[in-house]
């Protein structure tokens, strides 16, 4: 009895043991990626920061494009947790409200929170993706997915009835200020808090696709 319990607590702390490693593996790549660029980040290089052997980083992940796959995804989702961005308790908050100009400004918020995690990452995406077919594809991909997910939000929008644009322009409106290049210009660059992005943010949305034809809600 006694040996099946510690068979079972040491499988237990192997799982997490790998998963610790695996978190500290995906940090590290981010920043290195972010500080140095993809292209010029090797796989030791990550090993090294995160504290375990190469054979480690290919043992978990293979490739490196895998590595900056699952950076990406951890930095967008902000955890490990397997569930779908739009399946997450902060974007089922957005859906959930009824008023429009009010889950504009929600979705701001957590706009602004992913842009924060994810910016840094694209921006080494795209200098990559000029020369990496690879990155190039990936780029693509990320995009592709964003099309998708903002086409869900523009469809729940023009749901409620107060949608004044298109719901095709709703979608890419919200596509083309949730890239990273806003947020990196103005917060970044500009020196602008979150909370005055996310609040100018919200408030361009609403002018554009809630108010632009005058009409109240």
């Amino acid at each position: 009895m006694s040996d099946g319990v510690k068979r079972r607590y040491d499988s237990s702390r192997r799982t997490e043991q790998a998963r610790e490693n695996r978190l500290r593996i995906l940090r590290a790549a981010h920043e290195l990626f972010v500080s140095q660029g993809y292209g010029a980040t090797t796989v030791a290089e990550v090993a090294a920061a995160a504290g375990v052997a190469p054979e480690t980083v290919y043992s978990a992940f293979r490739t490196k494009l895998t590595l900056l796959r699952r950076a990406w995804d951890l930095a967008v989702g902000g955890d490990d947790l397997d569930v779908h961005l739009l399946e997450r308790p902060e974007l089922r908050a957005v859906f959930d409200e009824p008023d429009l100009r009010a889950r504009l400004v929600r979705f701001a918020g957590v706009n602004t929170a992913i842009m924060g995690r994810t910016a840094g990452l694209r921006r080494a995406v795209e200098h990559a993706a000029g020369g990496d077919p690879a990155a190039a594809e990936f780029l693509a991909e990320i995009d592709r997915a964003r099309l998708e997910a903002l086409g869900v939000h523009a469809r729940a929008a023009a749901a409620t009835g107060h949608l004044t644009a298109a719901e095709e322009t709703c979608r890419d409106v919200l596509f083309a200020t949730t890239d990273g290049t806003l947020w990196r210009t103005l917060v970044e660059g500009r020196g602008w808090t979150d909370e005055d992005y996310a609040a100018w943010l919200s408030h361009l949305w609403i002018a554009t696709l809630v108010e632009a034809s005058g009409r109240s809600t």
